[in-house]
């Protein structure tokens, strides 16, 4: 037999000191490129979206492949990629860590239109507003080591 999974993670990263770094002109082209990054993974983007301090992700993962590593991947080789095509952003940096919670198959589409409204979303709360109702919302420990800055 072999192993099959079906695990969907709503995946959420910063950048270093939540610097704005990731303005529009970026976005347009880092989120298309951490999907690729998840493809040659054998992972499944169902949707990346975020705003200029933060991603979102709503990853398929292989049975074969750990969260952690999923996460090491995507930023690892994204930070490479910013720092190679935009010489500019040389100070760019992904903060360490981030939280991934489980989604459920009835949860999908409501976690793409989550992802897919970021930006109107983040004209009415913070990222560190918004990380605290999703840590708080999964029974998840919620205080300053966790939100970090």
């Amino acid at each position: 037999m072999h192993s099959s999974a079906s695990c969907h993670l709503h995946i959420v990263f910063a950048t270093k000191k939540r610097q704005p770094f990731l303005k529009p002109a970026l976005q347009s082209r880092l989120w298309p490129y951490l999907g690729g990054i998840a493809r040659e993974n054998k992972m499944k983007a169902l949707a990346i979206g975020g705003v200029e301090d933060h991603v979102h992700l709503l990853i398929s993962l292989p049975a074969t492949l750990s969260i952690a590593k999923a996460v090491q991947l995507l930023k690892g080789n994204s930070s490479k990629w910013i720092h190679e095509t935009f010489p500019e952003l040389t100070p760019f940096e992904w903060q360490e860590g981030y939280v991934a919670f489980s989604i459920s198959i009835s949860g999908i589409d409501d976690t793409i239109a989550y992802i897919s409204k970021q930006a109107e979303h983040h004209r009415k709360i913070t990222f560190k507003e918004e990380l605290a109702a999703f840590l708080k919302k999964h029974g998840m420990p919620c205080d300053e080591t966790t939100l970090g800055d």
